[in-house]
């Protein structure tokens, strides 16, 4: 196995309005995306990959120039990777709203009573569906009329669920890991709790602090802690700093770090807090809040599910309790009550939320067979 090496990204631009669910439209909006492999004469070894809350279109391979900028799943695509790029083309889209270079709430508004201003919070709320939306058009200006697979993680499998759903046709395989068919309300009051700590922070005035030159970072700095305590398992927590002191004794203070866990925290909040934007982060845990396909056929999942037509693989840790296995089993339960192909792995794994992105040999093992199975059903 090897790396991609240095990857450039790309961008494409789009003047027909994008419409959303909210009812609002997307006019003249830019996608950023990088690919890696080569895309096949019959254009139907193209696998998309959609990504997480924090990440970006930069999933493999390096940026020339920068220092540990490896993409966020660059252990599992790459020349002899679980999904190898000697044999796929695969594309990594960053969606609408982020900040890392499509669109998004930074961008100066095109409205005339903008006046060149940045968005701010009057960037149009979008959901999980506008995002796949998004992509569709993406993949049909490259020339892609169906893909090989949809495979995401955590919100990159909501993605890739909506997939399934909205196009069915425009794809032959769903791989969705460490997933959920909805936010349960506990998640949605997890990301409740994180948006108010952004909102309250002094420095975000009403979403528009671009243009007091400030950026609200304390209330980013807790918004992720909050959410990187949910990434984690009790058991790793347990194993990688139990109860150590930071200064091997107590000192007797409510405000210093105590705990290495805190110091740990700490550093997590602070380095998110100097590349992500604010409004950002708004955007995206309101788009997983709103996920919940279902709600068009009254909460029933099988229904919601019978007009998918691709093959299907669920994978699931046993320590995720954000996105815990018996979320997925809901899922495999509505595709088997359609008589759908889907298969379904659940990987005994310490990590909790987190082991999408992680080296698991199981984990690992599962994408490589269904990515061969993939390979030999073109080739046949």
């Amino acid at each position: 196995m090897s790396d991609l090496g240095d990857v450039e990204p790309q961008s494409m631009h789009f003047q027909a309005p994008l419409p959303l669910a909210s009812g609002a439209r997307l006019a003249d909006y830019t996608l950023v995306y990088e690919t890696y492999g080569t895309l096949a004469p019959d254009r139907r070894n193209a696998v998309l990959v959609c990504h997480a809350l924090n990440a970006s279109h930069h999933a493999a391979g390096t940026h020339a120039g920068k220092a540990k900028s490896e993409g966020w799943w660059n252990n599992l695509i790459g020349p002899g990777k679980p999904l190898d790029t000697d044999r796929f083309f695969v594309i990594s889209v960053n969606n609408p709203g982020s900040c890392f270079g499509s669109t998004g709430p930074m961008h100066a508004n095109p409205d005339p009573a903008a006046q060149g201003r940045p968005y701010g919070a009057d960037f149009p709320v979008v959901t999980v569906e506008d995002w796949v939306d998004a992509q569709a058009r993406l993949v049909q200006a490259l020339g892609i009329e169906q893909l090989a697979a949809v495979i995401g993680g955590s919100l990159g499998g909501m993605q890739a669920l909506s997939w399934a759903l909205r196009y069915p046709e425009r794809l032959r395989h769903c791989i969705a890991v460490a997933t959920a068919p909805n936010l349960s309300a506990q998640n949605i009051a997890f990301n409740e709790v994180a948006r108010r700590a952004i909102i309250t922070d002094p420095d975000f005035h009403g979403g528009h602090y671009y243009a007091h030159g400030v950026v609200p970072r304390r209330g980013l700095r807790v918004a992720r802690m909050i959410g990187h305590i949910t990434y984690l398992s009790d058991d790793v927590m347990a194993t990688k700093f139990g109860r150590d002191l930071r200064n091997g004794a107590v000192g007797y203070t409510t405000q210093d770090v105590e705990f290495q866990i805190e110091g740990y925290l700490r550093h997590q909040g602070d380095k998110f807090s100097e590349y992500f934007d604010a409004n950002t982060y708004l955007l995206i845990t309101r788009a997983l809040d709103y996920f919940d396909p279902a709600t068009t056929h009254r909460g029933d999942l099988a229904a919601t599910f019978a007009a998918a037509r691709c093959r299907f693989l669920l994978v699931s840790f046993t320590t995720d309790w954000r996105f815990a296995p018996a979320r997925s089993r809901e899922l495999v339960k509505a595709l088997v009550d359609n008589r759908l192909d889907v298969s379904y792995a659940e990987i005994d794994a310490p990590h909790g939320h987190d082991a999408f992105l992680l080296d698991d040999a199981r984990y690992h093992g599962v994408l490589r067979a269904r990515f061969e199975r993939i390979a030999k059903e073109r080739a046949a």
